[in-house]
């Protein structure tokens, strides 16, 4: 019988993991928990100010130093650039997350085209683009991680949220057919998708809440949270430690899945 290593001390220390919106929230913690675990972090996005205060952060709290690389991950050639920075400063990337996403709420007659693009853009199709940079790579060494942070959005639905629910179903989609395609690869591809967690996007969202329906803040916190059974926000940090966990070599038959890290939202 051949076994397999499933330890995990120290197993991922020494690989590059790319991030996308690797600077606040969730990818923020994402970034912070593959440092503590000795990987080499590049983290993206499209305000350098927000970068460099996370790398300064990541690198005070784990003594990592965290390179920075600006990136719109709606264009093509923005994606190509970063990479290629990103791959000449750390080397080859071995783990990539595509974490950056975008909410927009609107009635679905009043979503307009504009919308639905960003929507699929910003959700969906900077998940293909960034793939496409790192798999010949993982191929090649036959090793590698791409985890998705989809949402609980992509497995079920929302009213007000038309475009973003079809580009999370859209993103869990992907995650499987290319999960499948490479499934002998060394590779794993797999999604996690987090109920409401205590982000600026859902901030934004308790803001909107208030503008519309005229309840305080504290109510419209508490009508997110009775999506979730345990009756409260999902943390980034838990987010994290599934995402961790997955890149772990011992997580290797884990792949084509959609995993909610949501209190029981989704069953």
């Amino acid at each position: 019988m051949k076994s397999v290593d499933l330890t995990t001390a120290g197993s991922l220390a020494g690989k590059h993991a790319l991030i996308t919106g690797g600077s606040r929230g969730i990818g923020r913690a994402i970034s912070l928990a593959l440092a503590q675990a000795g990987v080499r972090v590049t983290i993206a996005a499209r305000n350098d100010a927000g970068l460099q205060q996370c790398a300064s952060d990541i690198a005070a709290l784990t003594g990592q130093t965290v390179y920075t690389v600006q990136m719109d991950v709606c264009s093509a050639e923005s994606v190509v650039a970063g990479f290629d920075a990103a791959v000449k400063a750390q080397g080859a990337v071995d783990i990539l997350i595509n974490n950056a996403g975008q909410a927009a709420s609107a009635p679905v007659l009043a979503t307009d085209q504009h919308l639905w693009q960003q929507m699929l853009n910003v959700n969906l199709s900077s998940a293909f683009l960034c793939t496409q940079q790192v798999l010949p790579g993982m191929m090649e060494r036959r090793w590698g991680r791409i985890v998705n942070i989809a949402s609980t959005a992509g497995l079920k639905a929302y009213p007000y949220v038309s475009a973003y629910v079809a580009a999370k179903h859209g993103l869990i989609g992907y995650t499987r057919a290319v999960a499948l395609e490479i499934a002998r690869s060394g590779i794993t591809v797999n999604a996690v998708c987090p109920g409401f967690t205590d982000t600026a996007i859902v901030d934004e969202a308790i803001h909107n809440i208030v503008e519309k329906t005229g309840r305080s803040a504290e109510q419209a916190r508490d009508s997110l949270a009775q999506h979730n059974p345990q009756r409260r926000l999902i943390q980034p940090e838990e987010v994290a430690r599934c995402v961790l966990w997955l890149c772990e070599p011992a997580a290797s038959a884990m792949t084509g899945q959609a995993i909610t890290v949501a209190g029981g939202e989704w069953m």
